[in-house]
């Protein structure tokens, strides 16, 4: 037999910014755990809105690209208190993990080389090695529900990894083909999305503080919709063109500017897919840092709160760090990674403010439902060919290219295998998908191990 529920009474704002502190405090465990923790904290404690509002707000953002988690926090904080509160909730959702990473990319770039620091980042890159692939193998379960999902993971996979196809390319192409589907009604494209909040228990609607109507400030209002987009656009886009146009495009702080401007606009997928696009285009193209060292941003971001792509934040910082004239190295690599995290997340703010008064639309979309679906499958096959480039060059101390004459791969050379990576690895590995132990624990266990090698006398 159910109990009736009290309907709790409006939220001060005073008390909504605490609790979005402590929201943001506990973000660890990537956008499911994220998104996890705010289920937890303001439907089944708080009861801010219920379950099926919650799920209506997450799918949304899943359609943007960006950080949903992140995204899942403005828009619950603007339905709460208007412009102000998704700014709030939004800002303080980050925070945490820029402080934390900024710190640890500044200890990174002055004592990344020093023994005992490289030695536990030797230990961080096995760990982060096998939570790539079990974030494969986590997406893979939800994303391929049927043999046209495996399909587009593998053309997906294919095209990156065989042909260094652009991620971009490959997101709009996997979206138009699950939106043609949808509209056809194919069944294969009819399939959920989402992380899932995995409630025990439906928080109705009706026994929330917002209820079931639509607050006043949250019904459409296409002029504060294009007022605020409007301001939102010139705060994101007129420090690039500052940039570009008084440094020169050629740059760092106009490269770093556009480049993770252009990642805000096409990285659907959540974080390890952005990982893949940054890996593509920091790593060989603009060669702002060297493989491993994407693997030790990522482990950063793994152990820190907040998003994990906050991992971009160390890429930009290291790349202003080594390049950049005119300022000394340090400060240089601080605004770097300032300027990376103010053009990453500020878009995330538009999105919202523009698209959410307006969701109701998107209720019986099936056609849009069915191309995140598509987008999800292909997001798998980055994934799998980040791994993949992540393995060759953790577990090989030299890679090789060759030439096939329509495309060339990376090749390992196989007598440079690193067998105390491969045992540290092989050791992550067992202890994540046979003994389910959590990131935070598997990511300290092997720094430590780092560590422990390193006093050995096993690393150079």
């Amino acid at each position: 037999m159910e109990t009736a529920l009290t309907k709790p009474g409006p939220v001060p704002f005073a008390e909504a910014v605490k609790v979005w502190a402590r929201v943001a405090a506990l973000s660890f465990g990537g956008p499911a755990g994220q998104i996890a923790v705010m289920h937890r904290i303001l439907v089944e404690e708080r009861r801010w809105l219920g379950e099926r509002r919650f799920l209506h707000a997450l799918n949304y953002c899943m359609l943007l690209p960006g950080p949903e988690a992140q995204q899942l926090a403005i828009y619950i904080g603007w339905l709460m208190h208007g412009t102000l509160g998704g700014l709030v909730a939004g800002a303080l959702f980050v925070l945490p993990g820029l402080l934390a990473i900024m710190g640890l990319s500044i200890i990174y770039a002055l004592f990344g080389q020093v023994g005992p620091v490289a030695a536990l980042f030797f230990g961080l890159k096995a760990a982060v090695l096998v939570i790539v692939l079990e974030a494969v193998i986590r997406v893979g379960r939800r994303a391929l529900k049927n043999a046209v999902m495996v399909a587009i993971a593998a053309a997906a996979f294919v095209a990156i990894f065989v042909f260094h196809a652009p991620f971009p390319l490959i997101i709009l192409a996997a979206g138009l083909i699950g939106f043609a589907g949808g509209a056809a009604k194919v069944p294969a494209f009819m399939v959920g999305g989402g992380h899932g909040a995995e409630a025990k228990t439906e928080v109705a609607d009706a026994d929330t503080v917002l209820g079931e109507e639509t607050p006043a400030h949250a019904r459409p209002n296409l002029g504060w919709s294009l007022r605020i987009s409007a301001v939102l656009l010139v705060l994101w886009l007129a420090p690039v063109a500052a940039l570009g146009l008084t440094l020169g495009w050629d740059n760092v702080f106009a490269q770093v500017a556009v480049f993770f401007s252009k990642m805000a606009v096409v990285t659907f997928g959540g974080a390890y897919a952005v990982l893949a696009y940054v890996a593509q285009e920091a790593v060989e193209t603009y060669q702002w840092l060297r493989p491993g060292e994407m693997l030790d941003g990522l482990g950063m971001a793994e152990t820190t709160p907040g998003p994990l792509i906050m991992v971009t934040q160390f890429v930009g910082f290291l790349a202003a760090f080594r390049q950049a004239t005119g300022l000394p190295p340090l400060w240089a690599g601080v605004l770097g990674g300032l300027l990376t995290t103010w053009v990453t997340f500020t878009p995330c703010f538009l999105w919202i403010f523009l698209g959410a008064p307006f969701i109701e639309a998107l209720r019986g979309a099936k056609a849009l439902s069915a191309a995140l679906a598509a987008i999800t499958a292909a997001v798998v096959g980055v994934i799998l060919n980040l791994a993949v480039w992540f393995s060759l060059h953790v577990l090989f101390r030299q890679v090789r290219e060759v030439g096939l004459g329509f495309t060339t791969l990376d090749v390992p050379v196989l007598s440079s295998l690193d067998l105390a990576t491969l045992a540290l690895t092989a050791a992550a590995a067992v202890a994540v998908f046979r003994f389910k132990v959590g990131v935070i624990p598997v990511l300290l266990a092997s720094a430590a191990a780092g560590v422990a090698w390193y006093l050995a006398g096993g690393l150079a």
